[in-house]
């Protein structure tokens, strides 16, 4: 943790907050980092939110020994015949970004929950509102969450920034036509697995926008690790080692039999780190090359795969999409300064929010240096961009163009096509997990 998310941990409660809900006879607070019976019964009120069965002390115990670097907000109903039971849930940490050129701290968010009893009453509002004046207050510029419900965060200032694609292949018609690696592909345990995969995803993460640095947990939960993963004998982990030793690639993937026809089973990859275009290309053949498997699937990759370019016939890839990692600016001169940029451009913005944080107008001087000034009003001569901060927040890592948002509505400007140039990227944005 830095001495900001140290900071932003431990802080106190937004007094709006605390008075909003008192006026609804509720209560509102943090779970203490060491209250296992506070913690567990907060995991409850979530497990519940999100449809899930109760957690049993198994789950509890595992939950607990790794989560403790989560602020845990509930919001508590004390006449309720549970009252020990939060009534909500909210739970936000401090992260790493990368955007493109650089990374910047974010605070983000999970475990969203009201209970269906407690819900049309403001509740989520109140403690999204908190939170986030809190996480300003304290210097994050952005806010950043995956979402089961798309259609929620919007009218916080919420956008999706990167979206998420899943791939099933069918991989008789694949045929394979993309480079031979010069590596080697072995086995290795799962615990071998887990050992390797922080400090890969570290080298993979700073230079691809959307991406953050792992929640604690996490690495468990993928790698079964932990003992509250279900049928984790099932996931097999492979590793890609380059010709000079270095371990450059690490995929984990589980297999589903087909019993009608046992040369037609699905292998699921579970996750795939590829530091280098061969470690990429090795561990994609190795499981388009494996023996009884007819079907290839995979989640959470990039709009823009190479993978798409390494098979024979396109059409054998059945390609899905969906909103994924969503951001939400706070501090408009922070997140704007945070990425870079690749022409030299002056352009001015002027920005409305629903929740008061982010709103004003800015100068951003893009070039080797970046600049973000917040003025009075936008200087005659450079262009104007007027936009809220939700579609502020999507062209922020590049991953849609502002001529689609102005053809679409959500902003305006005399210049879309300048604007696109000014916040183009290279790389398509990505978030390789949920969290």
């Amino acid at each position: 943790m830095t001495e900001l998310d140290d900071t932003f941990h431990s802080a106190a409660l937004d007094a709006d907050l605390r008075s909003a809900l008192e006026a609804q006879g509720l209560r509102v607070d943090r779970v203490s980092d060491d209250d296992r019976p506070g913690t567990d019964r907060w995991l409850d009120a979530v497990a519940r939110g999100f449809l899930d069965g109760e957690r049993n002390d198994t789950h509890r115990q595992a939950f607990f020994d790794r989560t403790a670097y989560r602020r845990k907000i509930g919001v508590f109903d004390d006449s309720g015949p549970d009252a020990a039971v939060p009534v909500a849930s909210f739970a936000s940490w401090g992260a790493e970004l990368s955007v493109p050129g650089g990374t910047v701290p974010a605070c983000a968010i999970s475990s969203v929950t009201v209970a269906p009893t407690h819900r049309r009453r403001g509740i989520l509002r109140q403690v999204m509102a908190g939170e986030l004046r809190t996480a300003a207050g304290l210097g994050y510029p952005l806010a950043i969450l995956t979402v089961s419900e798309s259609g929620i965060y919007g009218r916080f200032g919420f956008a999706p920034a990167a979206h998420a694609a899943h791939w099933k292949i069918d991989v008789r018609r694949a045929r394979w036509t993309g480079p031979d690696a010069p590596g080697r592909i072995d086995f290795v345990t799962r615990e071998e697995g887990r050992r390797l995969a922080p400090a890969l995803h570290d080298r993979i993460r700073v230079t691809s926008p959307g991406e953050i640095d792992m929640p604690g947990g996490h690495w468990d939960r993928f790698y079964g690790t932990r003992p509250d993963v279900e049928k984790a004998e099932e996931r097999r982990v492979v590793q890609y080692r380059s010709p000079e030793g270095e371990v450059d690639g690490l995929a984990i993937y589980s297999i589903s039999h087909n019993h009608d026809d046992f040369a037609a089973s699905t292998v699921e990859v579970i996750q795939l780190l590829a530091a280098t275009d061969a470690a990429y290309a090795g561990l994609w053949r190795f499981f388009l090359s494996m023996d009884l498997i007819g079907t290839v699937t995979a989640g959470e990759l990039s709009l823009d795969e190479p993978l798409w370019w390494m098979i024979a016939d396109q059409r054998a890839a059945t390609i899905t999409t969906r909103d994924h990692q969503y951001l939400r600016i706070l501090d408009v001169p922070a997140a704007l300064a945070a990425r870079r940029y690749d022409v030299t451009d002056t352009v001015a913005f002027e920005v409305t929010d629903p929740l008061g944080i982010a709103a004003g107008v800015f100068v951003l001087s893009a070039g080797e240096d970046v600049g973000v000034d917040a003025v009075a009003e936008a200087p005659v001569g450079v262009p104007l961009v007027r936009l809220g901060v939700a579609e502020l927040s999507a062209l922020l890592l590049g991953g849609v163009s502002p001529v689609t948002l102005a053809k679409a509505g959500r902003l305006e400007t005399d210049e879309p096509d300048r604007i696109a140039r000014l916040f183009a990227s290279t790389t398509t944005p990505r978030l390789s997990f949920w969290y």
